[in-house]
């Protein structure tokens, strides 16, 4: 059973969630990172067994940053259980839709919209979030399956919470990854 209102084509778009969030070498652990890591893997179970496909996006840092091509931290954390089938795409800024080939790919699939989770909540997300709507996409977002770090005197947690405020009012459905995932 899909979430009401969603294509049953929707594809799953995993954004970011690469080592480097989650190992703790050069930044702590991203916010609620065990807690994140469980979401994400009941959505991504979720999307398989509803015959959705799955995307992961890799953002690709310049030289000498933990997310750059080649380092520790740029590979899909591995506790996702990304299988060999379901690609990775890169990409240099925040909007995922900035690397066309991955545009083409969301096209393909036929769905008009797109299911969105990942990092970093105030940065990648929204800017892919932003550039799904540009593109004419309906968007849904796991509310509870993107996270950033406290910054600048706000938590995490707060942070979050007005992201997802904020992609409601630009048009964006919010779907907890329980209502999706039945867990």
């Amino acid at each position: 059973m899909s979430e009401p209102g969603l294509a049953d084509t929707a594809p799953l778009i995993v954004i970011d969630l690469q080592t480097g969030m989650f190992d703790g070498v050069f930044e702590p652990p991203i916010h609620d990172a065990d807690g994140l890591v469980d979401r994400a893997r009941a959505v991504i179970d979720w999307a398989r067994r509803s015959g959705r496909k799955v995307a992961f996006i890799r953002h690709d840092g310049p030289e000498g940053d933990p997310l750059a091509p080649g380092a520790p931290g740029w590979p899909v954390w591995p506790a996702l259980g990304q299988a060999g089938s379901e690609p990775t795409f890169g990409k240099r800024v925040g909007d995922a839709f900035s690397n066309v080939e991955f545009a083409e790919w969301v096209a393909g699939q036929g769905a008009g919209e797109v299911v969105l989770l990942g990092a970093q909540s105030d940065h990648c997300v929204a800017a892919t979030v932003k550039g799904a709507l540009a593109k004419g996409l309906a968007v849904t977002v796991v509310s509870d399956a993107h996270s950033t770090w406290d910054y600048n005197g706000e938590t995490a947690d707060a942070i979050i919470a007005r992201h997802n405020v904020a992609f409601e009012a630009a048009g964006a459905k919010l779907a907890t990854a329980a209502s999706l995932s039945g867990r």
